[in-house]
């Protein structure tokens, strides 16, 4: 047991390793061996001075690169104001950016938060208490196989991967899970007794699967006509990401409820659920918070990232970027049958689903790509996941392209 009663000032000063992750930290994570130090747009260098593409994004949230100087700004210009007040007070970030994501979407009501779980926790929370108005009974959640909607428990619970709630038994009741893009099974789970459906209109951690135009919209009718909300999450597919500022514009369906985080805050921690007033008014003062939420240092970054993304001039370039992205991939994807047996996604949303010889095997390909100094993500053990920065130039998308070409050619030379 440590009895240390002073700070060490020497751990200020003292140099650290990959190794210390293992003494120092709770075993939650298995971190690569690369340490990134500092970063530049779509560039990280590493602490023994390698630079690495990244095209992680870290998990689709610098979508602006790193170092964005239109959000270092922000930044700095508010923390020399004020950080935080908590919630027994409002501030004007807070209410900036409410207005903003007002006005882009369908929305007119705002809960901000510091997490895309959180944002949920929040969307979940409001259906029940909604559904309750309609009826004692209308408390289920209808949520789809392989998504993906946050780590606390309710969140995790919703989320179809059972690899994600063993151990943490017993799990919370009332959740209902069904195929994803299947109409079908939709039908027959929404009942009476459904509060809401949530579903990802790109799902991300489950092998970056976009749901089908059909698909959205019979969910939309189908909780029209038995009165639950449909709740979309776009903590990873929005924001940009897939050329639209929120994914289902492709689908012409509006959601109830819309949660985002990730790419918001451009890796400073928020997230927000937007929803309409009707809906909005099931939740009174003190039936749902959060301490850090809304504080005016997340909402003067995250109204930062908004203004960048929302220019239609932004939005057409990263349509313009995914499109060469994609017929590189495609080109990719001919040249390596054996490997890749399909490129799916939606805008800089990727995913290189791998050939049934190579199953199982995405971890070890990422790590592959990182000794070539690109950084590459999986979504579930048979996708090899893209989600580079928003700001991405051609020149990087072929330097990209280029990379995963030859680590391509290796990884086939090995098998």
């Amino acid at each position: 047991m440590n009895s240390r009663t002073e700070f060490p000032s020497a751990a200020l000063e003292t140099a650290v390793s990959r190794s210390d992750f293992d003494a120092l930290m709770v075993p939650t994570y298995a971190p690569s061996t690369v340490v990134p130090v500092r970063g530049q747009g779509v560039w990280l260098d590493d602490a023994e001075g390698r630079r690495y593409l990244d095209f992680t994004s870290g998990i689709g949230v610098t979508s602006l690169g790193h170092a964005h100087p239109a959000v270092l700004e922000a930044l700095h210009r508010q923390a020399e104001q004020v950080w935080h007040i908590g919630n027994g007070y409002t501030n004007q970030p807070v209410l900036r950016l409410a207005r903003a994501l007002t006005s882009l979407t369908f929305a007119d009501r705002v809960f901000v938060a510091n997490s895309g779980a959180e944002a949920n926790e929040a969307a979940l929370k409001l259906a029940r208490k909604y559904g309750k108005t309609r009826g004692a009974q209308r408390t289920r959640i209808v949520s789809c196989l392989q998504s993906f909607h946050g780590r606390t428990l309710f969140t995790v619970s919703v989320g179809g991967q059972p690899k994600y709630t063993e151990g943490f038994e017993p799990l919370p009741p009332g959740i209902s899970h069904i195929a994803f893009n299947d109409i079908a099974a939709a039908e027959a789970a929404i009942g009476d007794d459904v509060c809401a459906v949530i579903v990802e209109p790109v799902q991300g951690e489950g092998g970056v699967l976009p749901a089908s135009r059909e698909y959205l919209q019979a969910l939309r009718k189908l909780c029209d006509e038995r009165g639950a909300l449909l709740i979309f999450d776009e903590v990873q597919c929005g924001m940009g990401r897939t050329g639209k500022l929120f994914a289902h514009e492709h689908y012409g369906v509006v959601p109830d409820i819309l949660t985002t985080a990730k790419a918001l805050g451009n890796g400073f921690p928020v997230g927000a659920m937007l929803t309409r007033s009707d809906i909005a008014a099931a939740f009174s003062v003190g039936a749902h918070g959060t301490t850090y939420g809304g504080n005016p240092l997340a909402c003067a970054v995250a109204l930062s990232v908004v203004s960048t993304i929302a220019q239609p001039a932004f939005l057409e370039r990263t349509r313009q970027a995914a499109d060469r992205l994609w017929t590189g991939l495609q080109r990719l994807q001919a040249a390596f049958p054996q490997l890749f047996k399909q490129v799916r996604g939606s805008g800089m949303m990727v995913g290189l689903v791998l050939a049934d010889a190579y199953k199982g095997r995405a971890k070890e390909f990422t790590r592959l790509t990182e000794q070539h100094q690109l950084l590459t993500l999986m979504a579930g053990p048979d996708v090899v996941r893209l989600l580079p920065p928003l700001v991405v130039s051609d020149a990087e998308i072929d330097e990209a392209l280029a990379r995963l070409q030859i680590c391509a050619g290796e990884f086939v030379a090995k098998a």
